[in-house]
């Protein structure tokens, strides 16, 4: 099932849709916009007379995704402050967030073509986010307390943000979008890969597990384990 929605929507636009139902606004939002998103889909760009530059534009409010547990969310624009904060497991593509985004993320995917607030990733325990750091100013801004901050090295990753992308200029006509698919071996080198220590080492060992030949649950069982011995 599909909405599509015209002008501006008010607090909460969209929280706790399900699997199955997609949401299309053509205008802007207000704060927690997909509050606690529970597997279905989001899309929100300006409409197409406006005559600002989206990418440059705050076009959805703070606290966006909050308590997100899946589904989708394409953002044509910036979002404000609080951007998929405690999100747990939804993935989402935006073009710029304002101060403390990612803050307590547990899960999910999160790309940002565009730069960040200060205090990003601020309690992040797990997930991953690819941030486009075109000036160079993320790593000032981030919080290094929990998560490590690298280029993307593995092909998994590179073919995981490029088919995200994609999908984000599918569903919203993006522009920037559009300028990093048509220049994408340039523009790979600006971002930036921000993944949670120990999350990154027990999704490691349970790739490993899983290419042993366990199974998923038994797979994540040693994982947790090689984990504890570690410490």
């Amino acid at each position: 099932m599909a909405l599509v929605c015209n002008g501006s929507g008010g607090q909460s636009f969209g929280a706790f849709i399900p699997g199955g139902l997609t949401i299309e606004l053509k205008g802007d939002s207000n704060d927690y916009f997909g509050k606690g998103l529970s597997g279905g889909k989001l899309i929100v760009y300006p409409d197409k007379k406006s005559r600002f530059k989206a990418e440059e534009n705050i076009i959805i409010g703070n606290v966006a995704l909050y308590g997100a547990t899946s589904g989708k969310a394409f953002i044509n624009g910036i979002a404000g402050e609080r951007f998929c904060v405690r999100n747990s497991g939804a993935t989402a593509v935006v073009e710029g967030v304002g101060e403390h985004g990612c803050e307590y993320m547990t899960g999910g995917k999160v790309v940002i073509l565009g730069s960040t607030g200060k205090n990003f990733a601020a309690g992040m325990s797990g997930g991953v986010a690819y941030v486009l750091d075109e000036h160079h100013h993320l790593y000032k801004r981030l919080n290094k307390e929990l998560v490590e901050c690298t280029e993307l090295s593995e092909q998994k990753d590179i073919d995981e943000l490029k088919a995200l992308i994609t999908e984000h200029v599918e569903a919203t006509g993006s522009e920037k979008g559009k300028r990093i698919l048509s220049d994408f071996d340039a523009y790979l080198p600006k971002f930036k890969k921000i993944i949670p220590h120990d999350y990154r080492i027990i999704t490691e060992a349970i790739e490993a597990g899983k290419q042993n030949g366990l199974d998923e649950d038994s797979a994540k069982i040693e994982a947790f384990y090689q984990l504890i011995r570690s410490r």
